[in-house]
């Protein structure tokens, strides 16, 4: 069985996944797309050769019959009213981060998910497929270095572009870091700090960079998560775990030791999709499967409605400085 897709948005990451779904994937092909620049959806068509027709709208691509599965990763702000479309034509669809651009538009999916009495929805968190931050829930689960009480993470960009602003360090950058790390955790936060440091000299006029973000788990365990999104010298993910026994850190990616000119050394990589590449396959395959499969396991309406709540208190916690308690209503059975 082949799975026919809809890509609604032919950017950068759109273009990925088609490339993805066409070249690397199995059980998927792309059979519509959807642009609101429609040279752009054209041109992706014919870029990869793709037997697909292109829609004028995004609601004409999920009312195609031939259209089985959603793929959204279009502007943010657009994806509630697509993922809401999706499910009342009882279509799964994959939807990239943000699921919706507040709390309350998540849970607006998750009421219409529930209403439909199944899931169909799939959010775009790549980390938990990531291969490093799977071995570091194993050595939790194991109970190898005890039960955790603290995180020390990090996010690092080189830089960023002349539109970033201080609130998308949350919204854009630590967003991954809120699922991964509720994930590693298996718990949600009860509360959110931020502070500032020094700001450095190579930063943007209206960001405020580095940032630290603090967080507490309802179990206690605390979070420290430093982003810096004008670091530099690379992309750099790092967390480690202090448990009860022991210290578990997330591996480095693989990278060739240089013994060269009296140094020792070894490649920092510079750009983020070629730390997470290998996730982005696995998902979305994930994804495919599930659908197939009929049953999603991947991340859920659920997670991006959390990490919306997170983020929220983040941003919060930026402009007033104080400590920003979060709340989250139990989880419900359904998911």
């Amino acid at each position: 069985m082949t799975l026919a897709i809809g890509v609604i948005g032919t950017g950068a990451i759109g273009q990925d996944h088609i490339r993805r779904l066409s070249q690397t994937l199995s059980g998927a092909r792309v059979v519509a797309v959807h642009d609101i620049n429609p040279l752009q959806a054209e041109a992706a068509v014919k870029q990869y050769q793709l037997a697909a027709s292109v829609h004028d709208s995004g609601q004409a691509l999920i009312r195609d019959p031939a259209v089985e599965a959603v793929l959204v990763t279009s502007w943010g702000p657009s994806h509630e009213e697509f993922v809401l479309d999706a499910i009342a034509a009882g279509k799964p669809v994959f939807c990239e981060k943000p699921l919706a651009v507040s709390a309350a538009g998540c849970m607006r999916i998750i009421q219409a998910e529930r209403g439909h009495g199944k899931r169909l929805v799939q959010v775009g968190f790549m980390r938990p497929y990531d291969a490093g931050y799977r071995a570091l829930k194993q050595v939790l689960q194991e109970g190898r270095i005890g039960a955790p009480l603290m995180l020390h993470c990090a996010h690092r960009n080189p830089s960023v572009g002349e539109g970033y602003t201080t609130p998308m360090a949350i919204t854009d950058t630590l967003i991954h870091e809120l699922d991964v790390l509720r994930w590693l955790l298996d718990e949600d936060y009860v509360s959110a700090q931020v502070v500032f440091p020094r700001k450095s000299s190579h930063t943007l006029p209206q960001l405020a960079d580095p940032q630290i973000v603090l967080l507490e788990t309802r179990s206690g365990v605390r979070i420290d998560v430093e982003i810096f999104v004008n670091c530099q010298y690379g992309y750099d993910i790092q967390c480690q775990i202090v448990g009860e026994t022991g210290i578990a850190s997330l591996p480095e990616p693989a990278s060739v030791p240089l013994r060269s000119a009296a140094s020792y050394s070894t490649a920092i990589l510079t750009d983020w999709k070629q730390r997470f590449i290998a996730a982005y396959d696995v998902e979305l395959q994930a994804f495919i499967d599930g659908v197939q499969a009929g049953s999603l396991t991947g991340p859920s309406a659920w997670d991006g409605y959390a990490a919306a709540v997170a983020a929220d208190a983040c941003v919060l916690a930026q402009q007033n400085g104080t400590v920003v308690d979060i709340s989250m209503p139990p989880r419900p059975d359904f998911y």
